[in-house]
C-alpha cells in the first residue's frame, strides 16, 4: 500500500522538493547536514538508497557496499538500517521488487524517478558528501599506511603499532558519531599526527 502524503512528501526523505537544504541541520549549509557513524539521517538514507537504486537494480546487500565503497569502507550501514528503508521505498511506490534466488532485487519506479528528480540537488548532495568523506579517509590511510583490511603488507609494524591505530580508529568513530560535521577535524588531526610520524 501507498503512503499518503502530501504533495512531495519531502520531508520523509531529508529534503525539500526541488533542492537540498542550506543550513538544516549541520547550520553551514550542505557540508554540515550529514552524520557519520550514525552517518544518515532516516531521509538521507531513503533518499541516497533510492538514487542508487535509480542506477540501476540492486539487492539491499548492494546498497550496503556502494555505500561502504564511497566512504573507503569508514561506514557501513546495518541490514537493519537498510532493508526498512527499502520496505518504506516499496510502500511508498518508489521502487519495486522482485525475487532473485534468496534475495529481492529492488527497481526503481516512474513515481520514484519523479520524485528522485524532484530532491535531484539533495540527492546529488548526499552522494558528493559520502564521496568526499571517502577521499579524505583514502588520504589519511595513505598516510599512515593503512588499508581497509589493516596494515599495507610490506608495512611489518609492530603489534602495539597496530594496535595504537586500531585505537584511533575506534576513538575517531565515537567522536563522529557524537558529532555530526567533525570529520574535517578529525582529518586534519590526523594529517598533523601523520606528518608528526614522518618527521620523528
Amino acid at each position: 500500500m501507498r503512503h499518503a502524503g502530501g504533495p512531495d512528501r519531502g520531508d520523509e526523505f531529508g529534503g525539500h522538493r526541488g533542492g537540498h537544504r542550506g543550513g538544516g541541520r549541520g547550520g553551514r549549509g550542505g557540508g554540515e547536514m550529514f552524520r557519520i557513524g550514525r552517518m544518515l539521517a532516516q531521509g538521507d538514507l531513503k533518499l541516497l538508497a533510492l538514487s542508487l537504486i535509480a542506477e540501476q537494480p540492486r539487492h539491499g546487500y548492494e546498497i550496503i557496499k556502494v555505500i561502504e565503497e564511497k566512504t573507503a569502507g569508514w561506514y557501513s550501514p546495518s541490514p537493519g538500517v537498510v532493508y526498512p528503508t527499502l520496505t518504506f521505498l516499496e510502500e511508498a511506490g518508489y521502487v519495486t521488487s522482485e525475487p532473485d534466488g534468496a534475495k529481492k532485487r529492488y527497481a526503481i519506479t516512474e513515481e520514484g524517478r519523479a520524485h528522485l528528480a524532484a530532491n535531484r540537488d539533495f540527492a546529488d548532495a548526499i552522494i558528493g558528501r559520502l564521496s568526499e568523506i571517502g577521499l579524505k579517509m583514502g588520504r589519511v590511510r595513505k598516510w599512515i599506511g593503512w588499508s581497509e583490511n589493516g596494515p599495507n603488507q610490506g608495512a611489518e609494524l609492530p603489534r602495539l603499532v597496530e594496535a595504537a591505530l586500531e585505537n584511533l580508529r575506534d576513538v575517531a568513530q565515537q567522536k563522529l558519531e557524537a558529532n555530526r560535521g567533525a570529520e574535517t577535524r578529525i582529518v586534519e588531526i590526523l594529517a598533523r599526527v601523520a606528518n608528526d610520524i614522518r618527521e620523528a
